[in-house]
């Protein structure tokens, strides 16, 4: 063997042991700190893939996952309630107003039922935001909340900033929202409920190959249809609350 041979083998024995001097205690010492994250475990990553993740469909803008737009109204608290007090949890999402002599009395008794089914889930919610916040005070807010008997502590009934909660409404959610002096009440607001995971984002079922973006919310299960033939869709929402509740 030649001397040049000889000297190639010390210095790749050379080159492995500084690795070893400088490196190893490094990747150690990451370790017994916590550096070493859980998505660098093979394990960890096989555990991630056998989460379980519901056959509901995200609703989808420009091919991004829509998430619920940031707000911050006052509930019938007092309280400030903002989109990240609802992290963490599965809620239902309404708009309404409480003199509306209309379908508001319908979709809040309909919410209060699954309010009860529901009731031994610390993490599901509902939010409500009033488009008639120059009357939906504070106080008249905690009046309809206990009129209703609504006792969810997620439960939030919320007034605030008139033009931000219709570009909530309107621009946030496509759930239509207007004055309209000609409409019984004054109002005009969509009778849906939008259904939203724990990580904020919009979701629904999906029924003959698309989704339903949004649940209506004004047929009671006992109704079950109601007299312009449309089936209720209380009971597929109760179902994929619970769906999502899992994940």
């Amino acid at each position: 063997m030649s001397n040049k041979t000889n000297y190639s083998y010390i210095g790749i024995a050379f080159i492995i042991l500084l690795f070893g001097i400088i490196f190893i205690p490094r990747i150690v010492d990451r370790i017994k700190n916590g550096d070493v994250v859980r998505n660098e475990s093979r394990s960890d990553q096989a555990k991630d893939k056998n989460k379980y993740v519901s056959d509901l469909a995200f609703l989808e803008i420009n091919n991004q996952p829509k998430k619920v737009p940031s707000f911050s109204f006052t509930d019938q608290n007092g309280n400030t309630v903002t989109n990240k007090d609802y992290e963490g949890k599965v809620y239902v999402l309404e708009f309404f107003f409480t003199t509306c002599p209309t379908i508001c009395p319908r979709m809040n008794r309909n919410l209060v039922q699954i309010q009860e089914e529901f009731k031994g889930f610390d993490n599901f919610g509902v939010a409500s935001f009033t488009i008639n916040p120059e009357h939906d005070t504070v106080e008249v807010l905690k009046a309809y909340a206990e009129s209703y008997k609504i006792t969810n502590p997620n439960w939030h009934l919320m007034t605030g900033n008139e033009e931000q909660i219709y570009k909530l409404a309107n621009e946030g959610f496509n759930l239509y929202t207007a004055k309209d002096d000609e409409a019984e009440g004054g109002f005009e607001h969509s009778g849906n409920f939008a259904l939203i995971d724990k990580n904020g984002f919009i979701r629904s079922r999906i029924v003959n190959g698309n989704p339903i973006i949004y649940y209506n919310g004004m047929i009671s299960e006992a109704e079950k249809i109601d007299d312009e033939g449309m089936s209720e869709e209380i009971s597929i929402l109760k179902e994929d609350i619970a769906k999502l509740l899992k994940e």
